[in-house]
């Protein structure tokens, strides 16, 4: 009975939480936390002030939006609002408000600001090739703290706020999938953080809980390490990251002109990150569009200069406004991450989507495009990759749209095989509902891959493809299609619920290591 509630909560969560774009759910959760330090404040439980309180949220969330929109249009870029408003109330939590019933505080309110206009200032002038190379916040706080006029605070790790802050980042560190990174820099920051309050002479518990209560480490985890525009592209690069930010937040040091912060060890971390990612915008131009089904489109696109990914990989596009404006927008934002489908080297960069009926307001943006319109992509990251060793057997299973990072992975093993998937041993199961449904269908047949077809209208594949039949994969189904399953690793692509059900066969058939991306739909 456990399991299947577990199952349904997290079916209801994904499918909840993929309606909203990662920046809109950061936002959102950042917006009621705020609303939640007021009401603390009329509570008692924080003493600010509320006129204070609420003067420091106005001046944070106006300069950053205003800023941004400015510097936006000295650089002829369209501003990205949603990241301008996280930023202003990330700010918003960095810095103690101004105590306006003892006059106001001129330099504590031109350090604020100064940190919101920095911050705006951070995306366009320490930029590389079109990528801000430091999380805006960090970099805005870390500036006007060495001018002298106001420092970074990070009022918003108190106990009080904690119990908003701890579901908050959890909701946030779900969406993102960034819980092991997140786990390893808690434990380090933690770890240190503790001992040395024990050799102080203070109690195990009260020196576990002093860090997680009275220090910033949840909200910086969950708010601003995991920022992604910050982060090098590969999960075992992430964790590393997160170990040496998690030791630079919590040893103590002074330089001199420069001591210990936690603005500090994200920034040295984003130095880090920046040197092993993608350094630099991509830059795109639009060639053309052509369907791969009924409701299945790809996209290519010429990049301004080589664009570095491994077959399997992701990259995010800032997408165009729709069509003339003339339609509302879906909520979700203007940045959707799209798998690669071409190998790593060819002259184009192709993106598969599905395109059904309703239409979302990003994929009106994508058909709206002609030949020549430009367009950026922000990072390019995953680790859905095949095994090193090419002679790793492997089971890919794609349902539906789930077959598009499969396809750069095809085409760049049948490269390195000179005209097959030749050494390495790959078995692919589409599930698709009928055959007209079953979309590259010609570089499958041309990629070598033994591919079983499961079609739920019962109707017959391609002749270059098994019958799968159209019954339900289960975990006796797989094996019987599979036997071998136990020996393969097992790779599963597609909505959340058919990687949820497909990822359950899979370890029932015996399975070691399955690894999924799950497409949440735009």
């Amino acid at each position: 009975m456990t399991a299947i509630t577990t199952t349904a909560l997290g079916s209801r969560l994904e499918t909840a939480l993929g309606r909203l774009t990662m920046y809109r759910l950061v936002l959102w959760v950042l917006a009621v936390l705020a609303g939640y330090s007021l009401l603390l404040n009329v509570l008692g439980w924080l003493t600010f002030g509320l006129p204070e309180m609420l003067a420091h949220l106005a001046l944070c969330l106006g300069l950053t939006y205003a800023s941004n929109q400015a510097l936006a249009a000295l650089f002829h870029i369209r501003p990205h609002t949603e990241s301008s408003l996280i930023t202003g109330l990330l700010l918003y939590f960095l810095f103690w408000p101004s105590q306006l019933t003892q006059g106001l505080q001129l330099a504590e309110l031109a350090g604020v600001a100064l940190a919101c206009i920095l911050a705006s200032a951070s995306k366009y002038a320490l930029a590389w090739r079109g990528r801000h190379i430091f999380n805006p916040a960090a970099a805005g706080a870390f500036l006007a703290g060495l001018t002298g006029l106001n420092i970074a605070t990070w009022w918003a790790a108190t106990p009080a706020m904690l119990w908003l802050v701890l579901p908050g980042v959890l909701l946030v560190l779900y969406r993102t999938r960034k819980f092991a990174m997140a786990a390893v820099f808690t434990v380090v920051a933690v770890s240190i953080v503790a001992t040395e309050l024990l050799r102080a002479g203070m109690e195990l518990p009260e020196a576990l809980w002093q860090p997680i209560a009275q220090r910033p480490v949840l909200f910086f985890v969950g708010f601003m390490l995991t920022e992604p525009l910050t982060l090098p592209p590969r999960r075992w690069q992430q964790m590393a990251l997160a170990a040496v930010v998690g030791v630079l937040f919590a040893v103590p040091y002074n330089l001199g002109f420069v001591a210990n912060s936690p603005e500090l060890a994200l920034l040295v971390g984003n130095v880090l990150a920046f040197a092993v990612g993608q350094r630099g915008g991509v830059r795109l131009r639009f060639v053309a569009s052509r369907p791969l089904t009924p409701t299945t489109t790809e996209f290519s696109f010429r990049p301004e200069r080589p664009v570095r990914f491994i077959p399997g990989q992701s990259l995010e596009l800032h997408l165009p406004p729709d069509t003339a404006g003339t339609r509302k927008g879906d909520g979700k934002g203007i940045r959707r991450v799209f798998s690669l489908t071409g190998a790593p080297g060819a002259s184009l960069l192709t993106i598969g989507v599905g395109t059904a009926e309703p239409v979302s307001s990003a994929k009106r943006s994508l058909l709206a495009l002609s030949p020549g319109d430009g367009l950026t992509a922000t990072t390019v990251d995953g680790d859905f990759l095949l095994p090193r060793d090419p002679a790793a057997p492997v089971l890919l299973i794609a349902a539906g749209i789930g077959i598009t990072p499969y396809m750069a992975q095809l085409a760049a093993a049948a490269t390195a095989a000179g005209t097959s998937a030749g050494s390495r041993d790959i078995v692919l199961l589409y599930l698709a509902k009928n055959a007209a449904e079953l979309g590259y269908a010609e570089e499958l047949q041309r990629s070598g891959a033994r591919i079983l077809a499961r079609l739920a209208d019962g109707t017959a594949p391609p002749a270059f493809m098994e019958d799968a039949g159209s019954r339900r994969i289960d975990a006796p189904a797989l094996r019987e299609l599979v036997p071998d399953i136990g020996g393969r690793e097992v790779f599963v692509s597609g909505s959340p619920a058919s990687v949820r059900s497909l990822r359950a066969a899979a370890r029932g058939a015996g399975a070691r290591r399955v690894h999924v991306d799950t497409f949440t739909g735009y």
